[in-house]
Parts: structure tokens; sequence; C-alpha cells
């Protein structure tokens, strides 16, 4: 399988606390944009990208090369030009790209071996497209049932439009759904499409201690294969800190598991085992920039906890049943005028759902001054295209709720679902008003 340099790759890593680092193409005229969400690891760890910074398409520099400010957890190996982030195969492919070894650590992975098929039960490689933003991420993930329930990190499947996901000991490659995520809780649950007869993994029903032994297993840097990575339990109830960035506030998962073991990019996800070869938590972050890898995985009761209650269906604050409501634009966040009229804006894809992680990047543009979110762009075969928004347009109301800017926007339409009908308002570049009734369609992953 042909590589690509529009690839990103969940996985554990960056210099302190992680998820997945995007690089992103451009739709419909919109700008390009890059996830945004930041973290740090609490206590001596520096501050590092969560999600990865803003970039232009296909000129990224890959973290850990050149010796650079680490990106977010995910970046995968980018060849031996340090250039184009992440290039790797997709899960379950044969070919694999040209590479350095080196993880998003910025150093190479010398501490794995391939993943015995003890180790493998239950662990899949997950690939997801993400089709609004042209790139695709690689992750791993945990069997939960043997009709097909899979547990993972949200950023893993976050902003999504299509996931694959291949069982590691057979082969075979499933189209999933998301059956609910929760951002905060960085934890997300798929079903596997038409699956019957898998192989759960072993979950651990006693206490991991600091001290033991254990092996983190995942799909290291998207290369198609699992690889387990030996390590030692250092502490318990470890935190690590996103850092509020944009319109994303900081968030905190606690009570993590921290481990001596080379978790690299790709492991997100993936299985962290005991010595008895069962689960007792899932990777999901690691340190960078320092010859002794520090990673994180969230105990997998707590995951478990978090999980139960998205397959019952339970509507919380924080997590998000399906896939959110989707109007099809990029949102100004942000502009600053120039003497020219010109101004920088921050761009959110409108997906209505205030817990994801939307996509952002710097772009010039005109300016509005009509209360609203000012659209930078609108997706081809959406609702808002179907409606006639155009980029420069103000959306100023969605039903009886009066806009103000792009956060408004997101939350006005995460009180709705797929299929939704609503009343939305408009003013044009030229101030003219705009009224159009639209039908709200199923949105990218949460």
């Amino acid at each position: 399988m042909s590589t690509n340099p529009r690839r990103r790759l969940a996985a554990a890593v960056t210099a302190a606390a992680a998820a997945l680092a995007l690089t992103v193409g451009t739709a419909a005229g919109l700008p390009a944009a890059a996830a945004s969400h930041t973290a740090t690891v609490a206590a001596t760890q520096s501050a590092v990208p969560f999600t990865g910074q803003p970039a232009n398409p296909g000129q990224a520099t890959d973290p850990g090369q050149g010796g650079g400010q680490s990106s977010g957890l995910g970046q995968g190996n980018g060849g031996s030009t340090g250039t184009t982030p992440g290039n790797g195969t997709t899960p379950g492919g044969n070919s694999q790209s040209p590479n350095t070894g080196q993880g998003s650590n910025g150093s190479s992975q010398q501490e794995a071996s391939p993943a015995s098929a003890e180790e493998s039960t239950g662990v899949v490689l997950i690939d997801t497209e993400l089709g609004y933003e042209n790139a695709e991420a690689a992750g791993t993930g945990i069997v939960l049932s043997k009709d097909g329930l899979v547990l993972t990190n949200n950023h893993v499947i976050a902003d999504s439009t299509k996931i694959a996901v291949t069982v590691a000991t057979t082969g075979k490659t499933y189209e999933a759904s998301v059956v609910g995520s929760d951002s905060t809780k960085d934890v997300a649950v798929l079903r596997l499409k038409d699956a019957s007869n898998l192989q759960p993994a072993t979950i651990d029903e006693d206490s991991v201690d600091v001290g033991d032994d254990v092996t983190a297993v995942g799909n290291s840097e998207g290369q198609g294969q699992l690889q387990a990575a030996d390590g030692t339990v250092t502490d318990l109830g470890a935190s690590v800190t996103t850092t509020a960035q944009g319109t994303e506030d900081s968030e905190t998962l606690g009570d993590m598991i921290e481990v001596q073991a080379d978790i690299v990019s790709g492991d997100s996800g993936g299985a962290l085992l005991d010595d008895q070869g069962e689960v007792v938590g899932m990777n999901t972050a690691a340190s960078s920039g320092a010859p002794v890898v520090t990673g994180f995985a969230i105990p997998i009761e707590t995951a478990l906890t978090t999980a139960e209650s998205i397959i019952d269906g339970q509507q919380t604050s924080t997590n998000t049943i399906g896939y959110p409501a989707f109007l099809g634009i990029g949102v100004q966040q942000d502009s600053q005028s120039t003497q020219s009229g010109q101004g920088s804006q921050s761009i959110q894809l409108g997906d209505g759902n205030s817990n994801s992680q939307s996509g952002q990047s710097g772009q010039s543009g005109s300016t509005s001054q009509t209360a609203g979110a000012v659209v930078a762009g609108v997706y081809e075969d959406t609702p808002a295209a179907e409606a006639g928004l155009t980029a420069g347009d103000t959306i100023t109301q969605i039903g009886s709720t009066q806009i103000t800017d792009g956060t408004a926007l997101s939350s006005a339409i995460a009180e709705h679902k797929p299929g939704d009908t609503v009343s939305m308002s408009w003013t044009d570049a030229d101030g003219q008003s705009h009224t159009a009734e639209v039908t709200l369609t199923e949105g990218p992953a949460a």
C-alpha cells in the first residue's frame, strides 16, 4: 500500500501527554486546518502539543526531527527527511514507508519487538479517514466483546468520517462505526459491522502496583503490525493536563498509570498488559525529548466505566452518543483587523459538537462587522451548501438562539441530532439578510 504524506498517527506520545497530530488538506474552498488541542504532563514535563499545531498541508516538520518542538501525540515517523508528518502504512498493509525508526518522542523505538500471538489477542489496528480534512490516522484498540465492541482513545477516532479495524490475530478487516465518545476522558467505543466470534482481550480484575512488569502493545508508528514494549510501573495516580488553546478549555486525565516503557506514535488505544498477559490499562500518552520514555495509560477499570455508560446510551455533559449533528462549514473564531481590512482568522469546523477537538489554522481573510459566526468556508454536499451559505456570510441565529460567535454556533447545533430540521438566519457580505430551513446531517466523529 502506498504511503500518504497527509497521514496522522494516533499514538501515545509527545513531550508530555497526548493525543493525535494532524495535517489537513483543503476541501470545498475551506482553509486548511490542523488540530488545536494541546497538553502538558503534570510535574516536570514541559508543555507540548496534545493533538498538534496548525500547519500547512504537506509542509509540517515531523516532530522529533531536527530538534524542534515535539508535536502532538500521534505524529508518526516522517521518513528520513523529517518533513511530512506520520508517513506510514494503513493497518494491515504490507508495505512500509521509508523511515529511520524514529518515533514521535524523537528517539528510536529500540526496546520493542513484534507482539506475540498471546500479546496480540484482543488487540486491533485502527485506520481512519478524515474526509472533511483530507487526512488519515492510525491507532490501536481493545476488543471488548465477541460481537465487535472495541475500546480505544477518543483522539484515535476524533474527526473521522470512515473507520476500518483490523483484528491483529486474523488479519480480517471490518468497517466500524462510533457507538460514542468522551473527549474529556479520552475514551471511545466502536462497533465492528458484521463481526462475530471475536476473541476479547482478557481484563485484569486485580489492581496493578508500582514495580510491576508490564508490556505496552500497539500499532507502533502506524506500521500495520503490533509491537510490544516491555516496561515497569513507576507511579499510580499520575496526572496529565491539556493546555487551553483557542476555544478549547484545559482538561485533565487523572489517576493514570505511569510506566517506563518505549511507547510511541500509533500505540494510543492499545493494551497495557501485566505479566499474566491481562489488560491493566489503555495506552494514551508518553513523554518525549528524553532518552527514557515515560508512558501513561488510563486504568482499564476507569476506561471501562466510561465505555459502559456510552454503550448503555447514557448522555452526559462530556460525551457524544453516536455521531454529532453537522452543518458543514468552517467558522471564523478570532480576527484581528489590519489597516488593509484583512485579518488573521482562526478556523473551526462547524460540526456542532462542543466536545470535539476541531481543526484550526491561521488564514487571511476579510473581517465582518456583524455579530455572529463568520463562515470561513463551506463543504460541498452539506446542509450549509444546500442552503446557499458562502464564505464571508455571518450566521446570526439558529432556531430561537441568537448566535454571537463560532462557539455559540457549535453549542446551538450540539443541542440537536442528525436529521433535525432547524431555522437558520444569516447576513451575507453585502449586508443582506437570509433565512432558510436546514436539515442537519451526521458529522465526523466527535
